[in-house]
């Protein structure tokens, strides 16, 4: 995959756009998506969003004179890097976002940086600082207050749970074996592969398994759950997490994640009238402190 330059330790002034609009795009999702699971099926609803959406950016790619072309030693890695971060990710937290709230799933899902950041110092070699160590304790301590009561209520839907840990542990992975195997084409090319590669069993599996004729019962509401997640949560969003995730070192990238659970709350805050608790709000500050260690550049020798 193209880089610009070396992947950095901290997140760079020109990133910080691509961030924000990530960070909103994949936070408000957790909701879209419940609200697309309520009357779509698990299968069907990846199906769209994976079909429609790899579509959308193979247009735009094509567009902007990109070759959409792989080289041909890199198809194995091509199909791995598919079937980890799209068919096992998209599966695992369709199916346990279906039993479980979506905020709590979201911060299941958020707990990515704790499996990540050791896998990156195993298969990469990244160095483990007191300031990583920092930054990761800080992060996760805020996504356990956000947490909070879901704690003690997960053992009410187990497998949901277990689903969407385990959809974590496939993003970490996915995250480090991109860059340690990458794919040598533009970011929004291999973004459009992977999502139609990794789709393909997600699509057979619409076709054995569910009834596309009940789509005409699926209400306003509902479509609006499912054109969400194709326009913005995967052609969109997509992009930029794979132009983050190349640029940055795993653990910034990680780190830089954290942000997302964040919005659901704060959403909750400016568009329902909701007032944070105390210890949402001293998960905010525990969040943005972890993220001020890998925005903020450290010194240099």
């Amino acid at each position: 995959m193209n880089r610009e330059g070396q992947s950095t330790e901290h997140i760079p002034a020109r990133l910080w756009g691509i961030l924000a609009g990530l960070t909103f795009a994949w936070g408000f999702n957790w909701t879209a998506m419940k609200l697309a699971l309520t009357e779509v099926s698990p299968f069907t609803f990846r199906s769209l969003c994976l079909s429609v959406g790899a579509a959308v950016l193979f247009a735009a790619m094509r567009a902007g004179g990109h070759r959409l072309a792989v080289p041909r030693a890199h198809w194995p890695r091509l199909i791995m890097l598919s079937v980890v971060s799209i068919t096992a990710w998209n599966l695992l937290v369709a199916f346990g976002v279906a039993q479980i709230p979506s905020g709590r799933a979201a911060i299941l899902a958020y707990t990515m940086p704790a499996w990540a950041i050791p896998l990156s110092i195993w298969l990469l070699g990244e160095r483990m600082t007191g300031r990583k160590l920092a930054g990761l304790a800080l992060g996760m301590a805020g996504l356990l207050l956000l947490l909070g009561e879901g704690i003690r209520n997960l053992g009410a839907a187990p497998v949901g749970s277990l689903l969407v840990l385990c959809a974590a542990v496939c993003w970490a992975f996915a995250t480090v074996l991109q860059k340690r195997y990458p794919v040598d084409v533009a970011p929004g090319v291999y973004t459009a592969w992977i999502m139609l590669i990794g789709g393909v069993p997600i699509f057979l599996g619409t076709l054995l398994f569910d009834d596309l004729s009940a789509l005409a019962q699926v209400s306003p509401v509902g479509w609006f759950g499912v054109l969400y997640n194709v326009l913005v949560a995967f052609a969109w969003a997509h992009w930029a997490w794979i132009k983050l995730a190349t640029s940055l070192s795993v653990t910034a990238f990680s780190l830089s994640m954290l942000l997302t659970p964040m919005v659901g709350v704060l959403s909750g805050v400016l568009f329902l009238g909701e007032r944070p608790t105390a210890l949402e709000v001293t998960a905010f500050v525990l969040v943005m402190a972890s993220l001020l260690t890998v925005v903020i550049p450290g010194r240099k020798a």
